[in-house]
Formats: C-alpha cells, sequence, structure tokens
C-alpha cells in the first residue's frame, strides 16, 4: 500500500513537473503577444483591423523568414497569416516594441516590426510587392515585399480558424525581395541587416549566425530530473519493506 501512495505521488511529481515546463516553453516558442490598438492598423494583405485587442505568435520559424498568425483577442478566429523576415536589432529592451510605417493620404498606420522582449532578432512584415512599393515611397524607407498572387493565402479561407498546411508551406517557398522608396527592386540582403556582421580580434569582418530556435535540452534535463526523483523515492520504499 506505501509503495502504491508512493508510485502515485511519484506520477503526480512528474506530471507536475510536465504542466510547469510545457506552457514555458510553448510561451518562448510561439511568442505570444497581446496588442490592443487604439484605432485601425493596416496588416499584410490588405487587412484593416479595427481598433481592439488582439494576439500575435509565431507559428513557425524558419532561418532567413518566419510565418507569424494575428488571431482576435480570445484567439477564437484567425485573422491573418504572414510572412516576416529576421529583423536584427542592436539592444534589446525587455518589454515588447512594435512599429509601423507611413501610409499615404492620411490611412491607418502599417505594421512594420515586432520585436519580443528581450530578443536580438524581431519580425519585419513582409507585404504583396504592390502595397510594398506605396509604402515605401510613403515612409521612404525600404519594404520586404513578395509576389502579390500570395496575397490570397493570408486570409485564411472561411470557417476555418488556422491556416492551411499548402499555403504556409507556400509562404516558405516564395521568392522575397526588397522594394525600395526610389522604384528599385533588389535583394534583401542589400537594404536589411538579417545576419549583422561582427569584428575578430585581428579586425576582420565575421557574420552572425541567425538565431536558432530554442532547444528543448533544458526541457528534457528538467523532466530526467523529476524522473530520478520519483526512481529514487520508490527505491526508497522497497527498501524499507524489504
Amino acid at each position: 500500500m506505501r509503495i502504491s501512495r508512493l508510485a502515485v505521488f511519484a506520477v503526480c511529481f512528474a506530471a507536475l513537473v510536465l504542466t510547469l515546463a510545457f506552457p514555458a516553453v510553448s510561451q518562448t516558442f510561439d511568442k505570444l503577444t497581446y496588442f490592443t490598438f487604439s484605432g485601425p492598423v493596416e496588416v499584410p494583405g490588405g487587412r484593416i483591423l479595427p481598433a481592439g485587442k488582439y494576439a500575435f505568435k509565431v507559428l513557425d520559424l524558419g532561418g532567413t523568414r518566419n510565418i507569424v498568425q494575428i488571431f482576435n483577442a480570445d484567439q477564437t478566429k484567425l485573422l491573418a497569416t504572414v510572412i516576416t523576415i529576421p529583423d536584427y536589432r542592436q539592444n534589446p529592451t525587455d518589454h515588447t516594441v512594435i512599429t509601423f510605417s507611413e501610409t499615404a493620404q492620411g490611412g491607418p498606420p502599417a505594421i512594420k516590426e515586432w520585436f519580443y522582449p528581450d530578443d536580438q532578432y524581431g519580425q519585419e512584415f513582409v507585404y504583396p510587392k504592390n502595397r510594398a512599393v506605396q509604402l515605401a515611397k510613403a515612409a521612404n524607407q525600404p519594404v520586404p515585399s513578395m509576389p502579390n498572387k500570395m496575397a490570397s493565402d493570408i486570409t485564411p479561407a472561411p470557417n476555418t480558424n488556422k491556416a492551411s498546411n499548402a499555403d504556409v508551406q507556400a509562404m516558405k517557398d516564395t521568392p522575397l525581395k526588397a522594394e525600395e522608396p526610389q522604384g528599385k527592386e533588389v535583394e534583401l540582403a542589400e537594404v536589411f541587416v538579417m545576419q549583422p556582421v561582427a569584428t575578430d580580434t585581428s579586425g576582420s569582418e565575421v557574420a552572425e549566425k541567425l538565431p536558432k530556435t530554442a532547444s528543448l535540452l533544458p526541457l528534457f534535463g528538467l523532466l530526467g530530473c523529476a524522473f530520478i526523483v520519483a526512481s529514487a523515492l520508490l527505491w526508497l520504499a522497497s527498501k524499507r519493506l524489504a
């Protein structure tokens, strides 16, 4: 009976560790953030979000491009699935930062960048080419672009709460460019610092690697400790009854 009780305790202990660990890992991976906008804002795909509260999360980290999803406040409705590119900043902050691009004729501001707290890399939003050209001219700064045909993949199908795998894969595979204020289209690397350059002790420039997704090793270590403790409790119980 005593062994059975200790076994139940060990299982509960391990379950508690899992319950506490996985939400933390999930928040780190998807970077779930809630934004409350006091006025309408524009997101890629020609969609205007009315004033209100929205949930932003990263669906997938893909090296030179990421997938970000925008939901309503309680995450019951997917509003947009967009491509972003890594956006480097020299000095991270301990709070969320979101910036906007100016738009012509007094239209709602267009979301430009989103930085998660303490992250050196953020998300630079990619717009369909036609809109990217307009935003680049209005804001007098380069805007990353994708083919206009990809705009239809941004908005989910009616009555669905997730993007199709085909749409997400298409976004990952589509070619990306950068539109300059003068109307010239160039490669992303020409105007966006996605791989900041460091200088080694000899003075030579060394390209830093893009960030990798967070490792699961700390989680596995935590789970290993939990099961070691559980095993030790069961072993002690068996020794007392021997």
